[in-house]
């Protein structure tokens, strides 16, 4: 098999305890592979916990839990470099691991625990780093071969670049007249000139008004009180049922058409392999010479 040099292969070529812990820790094939990772999954799914569980106010107020949970969160960092060590231990080409992508990702899931104080806000903000460990389970649960689908969306997407622009254009121009209007419309004095309590304090708030509501959200903390507003909060609500159902059509009719073209390729048959000494063509896909003449096809 041919190795691209940009890409070498991380698995050990010597037999012995380094490629026997390469097959455990990276590959879920074999038993032990597939007992690793659901035993690491579970770790993660702990750790997760434990720090979402300390920032209970009635935990923070007990200093002997909030001990008791830094001790386990000490176990699991340890659990997590201890893991992250052999991962570089057995790799063929160590520094390959440290800099890609995963190897970036276990580092910061345990380091800030040792590195940071227990239950401070740094170390639960890397808490988000530490759950992305959690796409490990694709591998796990085989479902890789789906990625197949994720690239026909990825596709399908891209093909639909242009009119999701012409899309989002026609939003943001709906968003930001309707913003403006309801500025100049709510934020006026009253009668006997007291200052507006509207929510419309600025067009940027106006045009985040906007997008809530074209969005059919309705947060509710921004509400219009005039009767001109309330006419053009209801244009906006009607323009957003209008606009929401555009992106999902002609997305559905691009995914749809190369559905289409990927089945019709499959449905073709293979090229018939023409020998160019005798032009015997009726030959295996598999086969490497002639069966007639024994040139090498």
């Amino acid at each position: 098999m041919h190795i691209h040099p940009k890409h070498p292969q991380q698995r050990p070529t010597k037999p012995g305890l380094r490629q026997n812990l390469y097959d455990i820790i990276f590959e879920a094939e074999e038993s032990w592979g597939r007992a690793f990772d659901i035993g690491l999954l579970i770790a993660i799914m702990g750790s997760i916990a434990i720090v979402a569980i300390e920032t209970l106010p009635s935990i923070q107020t007990n200093p002997g839990t909030v001990l008791w949970m830094a001790r386990i969160e000490l176990i699991f960092a340890i659990l997590f470099g201890t893991e992250y060590a052999m991962r570089i231990y057995c790799t063929r080409y160590p520094w390959k691991y440290i800099f890609s992508f995963w190897g970036v990702i276990d580092l910061i899931s345990f380091l800030p625990s040792l590195l940071v104080g227990f239950g401070s806000p740094r170390q639960n903000a890397f808490v988000i780093v530490r759950s992305m460990r959690l796409l490990r389970v694709f591998r796990i649960l085989k479902l890789w071969r789906l990625m197949s689908e994720a690239d026909v969306l990825g596709a399908t997407i891209w093909r639909s670049r242009g009119k999701i622009v012409v899309f989002l254009a026609v939003v943001m121009v709906a968003v930001t007249i309707s913003g403006t209007l309801m500025y100049h419309v709510e934020n006026r004095p009253a009668a006997d000139g007291t200052p507006s309590t509207s929510g419309f304090t600025s067009i940027p708030q106006s045009m985040y008004w906007a997008v809530v509501t074209m969005t059919t959200v309705g947060y509710g903390d921004i509400v219009p009180h005039t009767i001109a507003g309330k006419c053009i909060s209801a244009a906006l609500i009607l323009l957003g049922y209008s606009l929401i159902i555009v992106p999902t059509g002609f997305v559905s009719a691009e995914f749809t058409a190369a559905r289409r073209e990927a089945a019709g390729q499959a449905s073709r048959p293979p090229a018939r392999r023409v020998c160019p000494a005798c032009q015997a063509d009726e030959h295996l896909q598999q086969a490497i010479f002639c069966h007639r003449c024994g040139t090498r096809l």
